[in-house]
C-alpha cells in the first residue's frame, strides 16, 4: 500500500505539472488577428542620409608679406563682397618705421603713415567671413591666415551606391540640422561626386545639397539630416509593408475570404518604407490580413525539459 500511495503521489505530481504546463501555452499562445482594407493612395520615395554642413569653398586669406594687423574691420558671420577691404596691415618695414616715428612724437608719425601707407587685405570672392584668426597689433607671416571665407554652405551628405541611381541633380531634398530639429529646410542636389569613398566595406558617395535660402543659424561641422525626394505616384493600390510576407523571394499577401483565407503572389512598385505601390494581386477593398503570434517564449519551456521552466535565450 505504501508503495501504490508513492505512485498516486508521482502520478499527480506529473500531471499537475502537464496540466500547468498546457494551460500556460495555451493561455500564451493567443493570437492578435490585424486586418487592413486595400486603398487607394500616394506614395512618395524617399532616401534618408546624414551629412555635415561645410563651406562650398573654403578660402583661406593670407597676406604676400608678414607684418602687423593695423586694424580689421569685418567680423565673423558677416558676408562681404569682392574687392571689399577686410584690414589694413603694415610690413614688417612700415611696422619699424611707424614705431620708431612714435618716439618723436605725433607729428612725424602722421608723417610717415602718409608717406607709407599700410595695406589693404581685400576679399578675392563674395561669401561670409567664418574666421577671423588674428586682431589689431598682432604680428603675422605670409603662411599665417589673416581670415578664412566661404562662398555658400552646402550639405555634404553620404549616399549608398545602391540608391545612387534614384538622386539627380535639381533633385529636391529636405534638410534638418541636429541643433535645430523642428525647422525643416528646403533643399536641392547641386552636385553628385564622381568618385566613391569606401569606409567599413560601404560604398557611398558624396552628394552636394544645398539650401534654396541663406540660413543665418546654419554653421560649418553641424550634423544635418537629408531627406531626396524621389518618384511620386498618386491614385494607387497601396498595402501596408507589414502585411507583405516573402517566400523565396516572391512577396505575398494573406486574402480574407468568405470560406478560408489564403495566400496570393502580389506584384510591387514604389515603397516609402510603410507602404508599398500594389501592381497585381490585389484589387481595391480587398482585406488583407496579418496573424501576430502573442507567445511569451519565456513561458514556454517544458517542465520536463532538462533546463526546467526557466526562460529560453532566442527562442531556443
Amino acid at each position: 500500500m505504501k508503495i501504490n500511495k508513492n505512485l498516486i503521489i508521482i502520478l499527480i505530481i506529473i500531471v499537475g505539472a502537464g496540466l500547468i504546463y498546457f494551460l500556460m501555452n495555451r493561455k500564451d499562445s493567443k493570437s492578435e488577428v490585424r486586418e487592413s482594407v486595400i486603398k487607394k493612395g500616394q506614395i512618395t520615395t524617399k532616401i534618408l542620409s546624414t551629412g555635415t554642413v561645410q563651406p562650398e569653398n573654403r578660402l583661406q586669406i593670407k597676406s604676400p608679406v608678414g607684418g602687423r594687423v593695423d586694424r580689421v574691420i569685418v567680423n565673423e558671420g558677416d558676408r562681404v563682397k569682392k574687392g571689399q577691404i577686410l584690414a589694413w596691415l603694415s610690413s614688417s618695414e612700415r611696422a619699424a618705421l611707424i614705431d620708431a616715428a612714435r618716439s618723436q612724437g605725433g607729428e612725424e608719425v602722421k608723417k610717415w603713415e602718409e608717406l607709407y601707407k599700410a595695406t589693404p587685405l581685400v576679399a578675392p570672392i563674395s561669401g561670409m567671413i567664418i574666421q577671423r584668426n588674428v586682431e589689431p597689433g598682432q604680428t603675422f607671416t605670409t603662411n599665417d591666415a589673416v581670415l578664412v571665407m566661404s562662398d555658400r554652405l552646402t550639405i555634404k551628405a553620404q549616399v549608398d551606391e545602391t540608391d545612387l541611381a534614384q538622386i539627380h541633380l535639381k533633385q529636391k531634398a529636405e534638410i534638418t540640422l541636429d541643433a535645430y530639429p523642428d525647422k525643416f529646410l528646403a533643399a536641392v542636389v547641386d552636385q553628385i561626386a564622381f568618385e566613391a569613398k569606401t569606409v567599413n566595406n560601404v560604398t557611398t558617395y558624396v552628394i552636394d545639397v544645398l539650401p534654396n535660402e541663406t540660413i543665418d543659424y546654419m554653421r560649418s561641422g553641424m550634423t544635418a539630416n537629408v531627406t531626396f525626394i524621389g518618384k511620386t505616384k498618386e491614385n494607387i493600390l497601396l498595402i501596408p509593408n507589414e502585411f507583405i510576407k516573402y517566400e523565396n523571394g516572391k512577396p505575398m499577401a494573406l486574402i480574407k475570404t468568405e470560406s478560408k483565407n489564403q495566400f496570393r503572389e502580389i506584384q510591387l512598385g514604389l515603397s516609402d518604407g510603410k507602404s508599398s505601390e500594389v501592381t497585381s494581386g490585389l484589387d481595391l477593398d480587398d482585406t488583407v490580413v496579418i496573424v501576430l503570434n502573442k507567445k511569451d517564449s519565456k513561458l514556454g519551456a517544458s517542465p520536463f525539459s532538462p533546463m526546467g521552466s526557466g526562460p529560453r535565450k532566442n527562442g531556443k
